[in-house]
């Protein structure tokens, strides 16, 4: 239950900085790269903060291999998602990203987790809701392949770190580490691409609320893995950003379809009280 409740909280306060960021990258006040710094920055200052506060600074070279596979990863996850962001619909976005908890759940048991039948009812009914949008044609085409590479790949870089974070590394070292790759990389791009500074933009209120938010967002996702397998956070989490994404969208971004989406919303709402039982 714990890691259900991080969850809903992480989701809330990422849509509101990808609400942000959608609609900045549209109107071309920041580049793709500033927005993913922005996203990442203080996300990775409260981990080492809190790494310190609590003295959790473990690391395990016998993780190497699959934390550099995982950089390699995240670094393809995080271009392609801001660009997922900014093309798609929030509700598409939203939705389709759905995909990566049954293979999630295949790599849970193979990997030895535990997950109970209420649990395994619970995600096949937020699969169901998927299926039910498709066919009435809720969830629009574009961008739509950005966010199921996304979906898939999402696969790989969750069940790496879900491995390093149980047998090698401290939540804030192995997440430290990643963002400060992903930090790098955002940094080094909007420089030599966008030309420019993305740590200028931090005194604009707007994208400081943006930053704080992505970050918020960071903290408590990151948490959350530790109180459950990672198909289940992972369930929670795509659900929970469906519904702020359906929010967002209508009201802001003038989305249409809603009947559909709030259909496949309440049978998502059933699947998460099944994983809550």
């Amino acid at each position: 239950m714990i890691g259900v409740l991080l969850v809903l909280v992480s989701s809330f306060f990422e849509e509101i900085s990808d609400s942000i960021g959608k609609h900045t990258v549209s109107q071309k006040k920041e580049s793709l790269y500033t927005f993913g710094f922005l996203a990442l920055l203080w996300g990775t200052i409260f981990l080492l903060i809190s790494g310190f506060i609590r003295d959790a600074f473990i690391f395990s070279s016998a993780s190497i291999p699959t934390l550099g596979i995982r950089i390699i990863l995240e670094i393809v996850q995080l271009h392609v998602t801001l660009l997922a962001i900014t093309v798609a619909e929030r509700s598409t976005f939203g939705f389709l990203r759905i995909l990566t908890i049954p293979l999630l759940l295949a790599v849970d048991v193979f990997l030895g987790y535990s997950i109970g039948t209420y649990e395994i009812w619970g995600i096949g009914l937020i699969v169901l809701a998927l299926i039910v949008l498709f066919i009435n044609h809720g969830i629009k085409k574009s961008g739509a392949g950005l966010v199921l590479f996304i979906a898939i790949n999402a696969v790989a870089t969750i069940s790496l770190y879900k491995y390093n974070i149980t047998h090698f590394n401290s939540v804030e070292v192995e997440q430290g580490i990643v963002y400060i790759a992903l930090l790098i990389y955002s940094f080094a791009m909007a420089k030599i691409v966008a030309k420019e500074n993305p740590v200028t933009f931090l005194l604009k209120p707007l994208f400081l609320g943006q930053s704080i938010a992505a970050g918020i967002g960071t903290i408590f996702i990151s948490f959350a893995y530790l109180f459950g397998a990672a198909s289940v956070i992972t369930t929670v989490k795509r659900a929970a950003a469906i519904l702020w994404a359906m929010l967002s969208g209508g009201v802001y971004f003038k989305e249409k379809g809603f009947f559909v989406k709030a259909l496949s919303l309440l049978l998502i709402i059933i699947g998460l009280i099944f994983l809550a039982l």
